[in-house]
């Protein structure tokens, strides 16, 4: 019922192929509008909202090593290095 086609992306304008299977897919989704970007231009794009994220330097509460975490530590919370907290969460 489906064939292979052969579509140009509206990002880089390369071709790319909207297999059968992807049609089929497509299809049993509901969707009715073909892709208009090649895979690696939908994932770029995807991707694109996702900046590095700010890492803050801490002491762990347990051991004393240097943690970097990804929020900004407050005095009155502990923080724990990544080995650590991986054994409180272990112990339950």
């Amino acid at each position: 019922m489906y064939e292979d086609k052969t579509l140009v992306c509206k990002d880089c304008g390369k071709e790319f192929v909207f297999t059968a299977g992807e049609q089929e897919f497509y299809a049993s989704r509901g969707f009715e509008n073909e892709p208009q970007r090649c895979k690696a231009c939908r994932d770029a794009r995807k991707n694109a909202g996702h900046g590095t994220r700010e890492m803050y330097t801490a002491t762990c509460a347990a051991c004393g090593k240097e943690a970097r975490v990804p929020f900004k530590p407050r005095e009155d919370r502990p923080v724990y290095c990544s080995e650590c907290f991986a054994k409180m969460k272990e112990e339950g």
